[in-house]
């Protein structure tokens, strides 16, 4: 078994789950892979359990009961990470606008100093492929907004392209993190930042998926603005601290 793992949360990705796996088990490094299913009804679970057969220790599936929420599918995988072995843990979608030869990068840059490092798609400019304009702009503002906000300084605060090591996972409180949607991804910065760990963002090309469905919503991009102003507050006064060991 590796001591990397990629955690894919899915929903309704059979026309990606397949290339997407069998792309990641060929690269010169070595990744185990952990689908975090949610009850998909078209098919995408059985792809995963077809090809478990083909890569037994090393594709891993966790089947949820339906749509739980980006978030608590990655704090579901980050547990079923800690359990085990794993020393480096990614996040990574399924539908290849993240591109996987990036893991290798995201992978050097902890191994190298990096306690948290962010496929950021803003650290060297706009380097997004297939959004509309006003998509890019919702997003390359929404990450100037949380850096306001917060003081971070992280460009790409969105970015769901991301290497923790486990030290950081096993430092953030996981039952604590509220956020479900794009607040998700920047709460666990924000989290990791005021906890003191070492962030690095990885210069990537983001391309929009060619297949399959966006999960993308403005309600998501709600929680995004209005969770920035009470993580800024928890942090304030005090709320974000170290996991009890």
């Amino acid at each position: 078994m590796s001591e990397n793992l990629v955690i894919i949360p899915t929903y309704n990705e059979k026309e990606n789950i397949e290339k997407i796996i069998r792309y990641v088990f060929q690269m010169p490094m070595s990744f185990d892979i952990l689908i975090i299913e949610d009850n998909s009804p078209d098919g995408t679970a059985d792809i995963v359990k077809r090809l478990m057969q083909e890569f037994p220790d090393r594709l891993f599936i966790e089947e949820r009961k339906g749509k739980l929420g980006l978030g608590t599918a990655y704090i579901h995988g980050f547990k079923w990470a800690l359990a085990r072995h794993y020393q480096y843990i990614f996040e990574m979608d399924a539908d290849f606008s993240h591109n996987p030869d990036d893991l290798i990068k995201l992978h050097d840059a902890c191994a190298n100093g990096a306690d948290l490092s962010v496929g950021s798609r803003y650290i060297t400019g706009v380097n997004v492929v297939n959004w509309p304009m006003g998509r890019v702009l919702m997003s390359y503002y929404a990450s100037a907004y949380v850096r306001f906000v917060t003081r971070m300084k992280t460009r790409d605060t969105t970015a769901g392209f991301v290497c923790y090591t486990r030290r950081v996972l096993e430092t953030i409180n996981l039952d604590k993190v509220k956020f479900i949607g794009y607040a998700f991804q920047i709460e666990m910065k924000y989290t990791a930042w005021k906890l003191g760990f070492n962030i690095k963002e990885v210069p990537i090309i983001f391309t929009d998926r060619a297949e399959g469905t966006s999960k993308m919503s403005k309600g998501i991009f709600k929680e995004a603005i209005f969770g920035v102003i009470n993580l800024r507050w928890r942090g304030m006064i005090g709320k974000i601290k170290a996991k009890k060991s």
